[in-house]
């Protein structure tokens, strides 16, 4: 007896679907499952964590933040890189900044819980923060000396070409002084909060300054990744923390970079990406070996 075509064709469609319920929906999880248990394969399928004195302390495929209660970095420890996922290094909230090369100009609102930085700000920020906490030159084109961007709003007579009537840094609020005092002989003012001095009619104009053209202070230093969650940091940036923690650890600075370079990975199949350091792998080593007084 032949079954009707509209029959047929449901009995073809449900054994295609025990089919691939059991290729795709068992056997591929399965196998997968399998391939994890090999040897070398183990620790990443487990999420790579990483322990020490017993415990989990976290895991060498993400980032973390090496600071005290209060947010302060902890001198006897390398530190990571920036981070823009949630409170920093959130995997549940993985994110960047969203903020471009044109996000020059803070929103300084009357309320400072409303105000926002801009990316140049926040570089400029943390340029300075690693200066001085590492001991090097921490300034950076375009920023001013008490780390925000240096920028201003120029007001000009008839639009575009005519003689400055107004100047203000638009980053800086009182009891800040203008990172120049002058601009084409009219006095620089200090921003306004809640004043949108572009939408005014200023134009937007960078001032360079004095900074070397390579800051000593790297570019994965004072920007966060595009995950948020990077566990490494630059050699570069490892090599300007060496001094500190050396020194808090009353260690010998050649031991520490010993160790960086043994936490130092190459490029993926030697052409893909930049060398890195883990910091949390480097930062156990560091730990093992010398103990924080």
């Amino acid at each position: 007896m032949r079954l009707p075509s509209w029959l047929s064709q449901h009995l073809a469609a449900l054994r295609a679907l025990l089919v691939f319920t059991v290729l795709l929906g068992l056997a591929y999880p399965l196998a997968l499952v399998g391939a994890g248990t090999l040897p070398g394969l183990s620790g990443r399928a487990d999420g790579s964590l990483l322990t020490a004195n017993g415990r989990t302390v976290g895991s060498a495929l993400l980032g973390q933040s090496f600071t005290d209660a209060d947010g302060n970095p902890v001198p006897r420890y390398f530190q990571s890189r920036p981070s823009a996922a949630g409170a920093g290094y959130d995997p549940t909230a993985t994110a960047a900044s969203n903020l471009g090369p044109e996000s020059v100009v803070d929103t300084v609102a009357s309320d400072p819980q409303e105000s926002t930085r801009s990316l140049l700000s926040q570089v400029c920020a943390r340029s300075r923060a690693v200066g001085e906490l590492d001991g090097v030159d921490g300034r950076r084109p375009y920023c001013t000396a008490d780390g925000v961007g240096a920028v201003l709003a120029v007001f000009r007579d008839g639009g575009l070409t005519g003689p400055v009537t107004r100047v203000v840094s638009v980053n800086q609020v009182a009891p800040a002084t203008p990172f120049v005092t002058t601009y084409e002989g009219v006095p620089v003012e200090l921003a306004q909060p809640g004043e949108d001095h572009v939408a005014a009619g200023g134009l937007v104009t960078p001032v360079r300054g004095d900074a070397p053209a390579r800051p000593a202070v790297p570019a994965d230093a004072v920007t966060a990744s595009g995950s948020g969650l990077d566990p490494h940091i630059s050699p570069a940036y490892a090599q300007i923390q060496v001094a500190r923690v050396a020194r808090e650890r009353g260690a010998d600075p050649a031991a520490v970079r010993r160790l960086v370079a043994e936490h130092t990975t190459g490029r993926a199949l030697g052409f893909m990406g930049e060398p890195g350091v883990d910091v949390l792998q480097l930062n156990l080593a560091l730990d093992e070996e010398f103990p924080a007084r």
